[in-house]
């Protein structure tokens, strides 16, 4: 580690300048003053050097020296980041908390994971291998769910020259030693890499597998795509963080990665204490056997807040190189975003639109960009899917960072005041949502679903809009006015809006919703439509036609029906044939005797 890269002479709260600073390099990672913060450099002009640091900066004081470290600012990756709870750098913050206070200690320095815990590692390679960037050497059981899979960093290849036996160490022991063409290069349990940088892989598969929720508005209407982007944009009280809390306890991926950016301290508090007592549903363990943590709220240093985003994304692209399907649950990026704006304010930059620094979209577009479904150095797949939530002022989408989140992500989820203080929950407006990937995922969806899936939800969506054309002119001139089969139409919409998209969280058959359910329920509700259409078209009033027992039944199935009794959907259809089929006769024959 070098000294002496120069003096203070500036400090704006997380901009520091720096004179004489001859040797610094952009991006580099710096400790900054007698308390050694944080920071990183951001600009080199000429002699003099921007750094932007990640720890508070009261008592800094001008002619304080700074320290080179000669390395980006990066991560260490290995054993002992499944489970754990860190700051926006991956410092831990159940160990900051031992050695400080409440509050994160000023100049603890770059603690990261705990390199004096023994793992069990077993050793899968023998001298005389020869191993590339991405070969696995090694095996180390790191929760109950996850195996943590150590591979050779990228860049790196060479001849296994020296393989020690399988055992418990530390992350520092050195367990292979290749022989390169520049040397000998030791592998220990981990490997550190730069935060900006996105880890390279082999090649992008396309988009082919849907991420499985269990939330049927997700599922069915706006499917998420496995290695694919989506944002849940909402104003308060709309349900972001409880949308995100369901998909990361219910989605199928193999590990999550949930990033708090700037959230209040009582709703990350929250998120600490929940996360832990939501029992897997696939293990029937804690999930966070398979969640990483990281915890950057509004009170802490707001440079470290844009700095978590990426810390998170490249832990997730770490396991996604294991082979593991990787969830990042990135809550909110607004935060992240007023985090760029008040550093670009304090580095006097131009700004553009409501404040915000002109490469807004460039930064928000790269973070999400860094999603896919990959084939990693190595030959596994792997897949990261980001889902980001949008806090926009008011809920107002059509301020900067929702506009621009919009033009790069593929699934637009979003959350409606209105629903939510109607109790509808999830709240998420089926005429403002869309998802780019349904024509990626229909193959997917006719081979294991059932080829009409989408066709049903085309239709129920085309439903819903009429509903609320219709809905409009009812509250000109009331529903009465309407003609027979457009009061259907809206009869029908509400079975679909109570009946299909609103969801129990809280109900063991409704909670979590298999894709063969949600095309039950779809079938029940689209032959409902069907049979009820062709008596209305035939003569029949609509009071005949809406019978209240049965359109209850089949509002009600989401909780009567049961994922080990499906067959109860064909006992609905054939329900709603007879009472049809007979109200058809029953009323032609009335006809005729007139």
């Amino acid at each position: 580690m070098d000294t002496n890269k120069g003096k203070i002479v500036y400090i704006n709260g997380p901009v520091v300048k720096v004179a004489e600073a001859y040797d610094l390099k952009m991006r580099e990672m710096v400790l900054v003053g007698r308390k050694q913060l944080i920071g990183e450099v951001i600009s080199v002009d000429n002699e003099t050097a921007t750094i932007q640091v990640y720890e508070e900066t009261t008592g800094l004081m001008r002619g304080e020296g700074i320290i080179s470290t000669g390395r980006p600012l990066s991560v260490k990756l290995g054993p002992g980041i499944i489970k754990y709870i860190f700051d926006g750098i991956e410092r831990p913050l159940l160990s900051m908390y031992e050695a400080g206070t409440a509050f994160i200690p000023e100049g603890i320095g770059m603690i990261t994971i705990n390199e004096e815990k023994l793992w069990d590692a077993e050793i899968i390679v023998k001298i005389g291998d020869y191993l590339d960037s991405g070969d696995i050497y090694a095996k180390v059981q790191e929760t109950s769910l996850i195996e943590h899979r150590l591979m050779v960093p990228p860049g790196i290849s060479g001849r296994v020259v020296f393989a020690e036996k399988s055992g418990s160490y530390n992350i520092e022991h050195v367990l292979v030693k290749l022989e390169t063409e520049t040397g000998t290069h030791e592998l220990k349990m981990y490997q550190m890499w730069p935060v900006r940088d996105a880890r390279p892989v082999s090649r992008r598969n396309p988009i082919a597998k849907p991420l499985i929720t269990g939330q049927r508005i997700i599922d069915s209407f706006f499917p998420l795509a496995k290695g694919g982007t989506a944002a849940i944009p909402g104003g308060f009280g709309t349900g972001k963080t409880i949308t995100q809390h369901q998909l990361a306890k219910w989605s199928d991926a193999d590990i999550i990665v949930y990033i708090g950016v700037g959230e209040r301290g009582n709703e990350m508090t929250e998120v600490l204490e929940d996360f832990p007592k939501i029992i897997d549903p696939k293990s029937g363990k804690s999930i966070m056997e398979r969640t990483v943590l990281i915890a950057n709220t509004s009170n802490m240093p707001v440079a470290a807040r844009e700095a978590s985003i990426y810390t998170g994304i490249t832990i997730a692209e770490y396991f996604r190189d294991m082979g593991y399907n990787i969830a990042i649950m990135a809550d909110s990026t607004s935060r992240w975003a007023e985090a760029l704006r008040e550093i670009s304010g304090r580095l006097e930059e131009m700004p553009a639109e409501e404040g915000y620094p002109a490469y807004l979209p460039s930064r928000l577009a790269q973070f999400y960009e860094r999603a896919g479904d990959v084939e990693a150095l190595g030959g596994r797949d792997g897949s990261i899917t980001i889902i980001g939530a949008v806090s926009p002022a008011g809920g107002d989408f059509s301020e900067p960072v929702t506009q621009n989140t919009k033009r790069v992500v593929s699934t637009f989820l979003a959350l409606d005041k209105s629903l939510a203080y109607a109790r509808h929950y999830p709240a998420i407006n089926w005429l403002k949502s869309y998802s780019g990937y349904i024509t990626d995922l229909s193959s997917w969806y006719e081979e294991n679903i059932a080829p009409d899936m989408l066709e049903l939800r085309a239709k129920l969506l085309r439903l819903l809009q009429e509903e609320e054309k219709l809905m409009e002119i009812v509250k000109l001139v009331g529903e009465d006015i309407l003609p027979d089969d457009q009061r259907l139409v809206l009869e029908i919409s509400r079975v679909i809006k109570v009946g299909y998209l609103q969801q129990n969280a809280y109900h063991k058959n409704d909670a979590h919703v298999s894709l063969k359910k949600q095309y039950g329920m779809l079938r029940v509700i689209d032959r409902l439509y069907d049979k009820a259409y062709n008596c209305v078209k035939n003569g029949v009033p609509i009071s005949k036609a809406k019978n209240d027992e049965l359109f209850y039944k089949i509002t009600t199935m989401k909780y009567n029906v049961s994922e080990d009794k499906l067959e109860m959907f064909d006992e609905l259809i054939n329900e709603i044939d007879s009472f049809y089929d007979s109200l058809k006769t029953m009323y032609g024959r009335e006809v005729s005797r007139q």
